[in-house]
């Protein structure tokens, strides 16, 4: 049988090409009982109550990058979703939308690097959809995943933010806007930066079994961390206080930025979230995190505008981001604007 080297419009035409390249190359990666079923629903055994449900779509430029490609982005992305409102991702679903004239190649390593991530989590791809589109229509492919999981515990929502919560960052930050915009074509640029994608469910599982008491968690992703801070001020009313010299930005990350006229705390991350927790497990929380990233840090805290003397007449800082810098004094931390980094994720 002669290999399959490159899609053509027909492997999207539902006959045999189409089988051909579900069969051979994609079932031939995420092979497993329930894929085998054969049906257009996948039929699930989970025994929880209340289950966690997310669905993505992932577009990202250029479809492979320093650290990782668009396979193990959608992948992690995902699995972080679930993450994040606290529970650990089971199943997933796995669309493609393949240009015409993709090299099968690119194929097999993309859906080999989704595969490898859901592996190390646990996660099986239960189903899917591939269809193949004329040349130009998209740009080499196209992800979409959903995913189905159970909770460690409590479901964690933002609503659950308040007075007196510390704030800390899994991470440093920045570093896979910083790694696509350098890898895009027309800039170029050469670094040994590597994007910071991977999968945060172990972390996360590290923090409920150590009984830190998470709030809210959100990770950075499309406007960074600001994006994320910004988004619990407004949707909380209440007033969050970062320290700009706790963050965590690393020495290219700067560079880029510097080069590019780039904010490090609006760049996107891929493996770096936010949370808040009580106050009382802040120190425990730390240390849980830097079991797994030694960049984890306490970044701030959600303040009682009310009683803080040092902002006591600033009622207008409700719903707002301040930000300490580094030099000593305070300015507000705004919600990213305008077009910022496009085919990002």
């Amino acid at each position: 049988m002669q290999q399959l080297k490159k899609i053509m419009l027909s492997h999207g035409g539902g006959g045999e090409e189409m089988q051909t390249l579900i069969n051979e190359t994609i079932f031939g990666i995420f092979d497993n009982e329930i894929l085998r079923q054969n049906n257009d629903s996948a039929i699930l055994n989970l025994t929880s109550g209340t289950l966690a449900f997310s669905t993505d779509s992932f577009v990202v430029s250029p479809v492979e990058f320093s650290g990782g490609n668009i396979g193990k982005l959608a992948a992690c992305g995902t699995i972080n979703d679930l993450a994040m409102v606290g529970a650990k991702a089971k199943f997933i679903s796995c669309a493609l939308i393949l240009e015409e004239g993709l090299e099968v190649a690119t194929l097999v390593r993309v859906l080999q690097s989704l595969k490898d991530e859901c592996d190390k989590c646990g996660v099986l791809v239960v189903c899917g959809d591939t269809k193949v589109v004329p040349k130009g229509a998209c740009d080499k492919i196209f992800i979409n995943t959903s995913g189905v999981g159970e909770f460690f515990g409590a479901p964690v929502r933002t609503s659950g933010l308040k007075s007196g919560a510390k704030i800390l960052v899994s991470g440093d930050v920045g570093r896979h806007g910083a790694v696509v915009v350098a890898a895009r074509d027309e800039l170029n640029l050469s670094s040994a930066l590597k994007s910071d994608c991977k999968p945060l469910v172990g972390v996360v599982a590290a923090l409920f079994e150590a009984g830190v008491r998470v709030l809210a968690m959100r990770d950075a992703t499309r406007g960074g961390l600001s994006a994320v801070l910004n988004e619990w001020a407004m949707a909380s009313g209440l007033t969050l206080r970062v320290r700009e010299e706790a963050v965590r930005v690393s020495s290219e990350v700067s560079g880029v930025c510097e080069l590019l006229g780039f904010e490090p705390f609006e760049l996107a991350n891929e493996g770096t979230f936010v949370l808040a927790v009580e106050a009382e497990d802040a120190e425990k929380a730390v240390a849980v995190l830097r079991r797994f990233d030694a960049n984890a840090n306490l970044i701030g805290e959600v303040l009682d505008v009310s009683s803080d003397t040092k902002f006591a007449n600033l009622s207008s800082t409700k719903g707002k981001v301040l930000l300490e810098t580094t030099y000593g004094g305070v300015r507000f931390l705004e919600t990213p604007k305008g077009e910022l980094l496009p085919r990002i994720c």
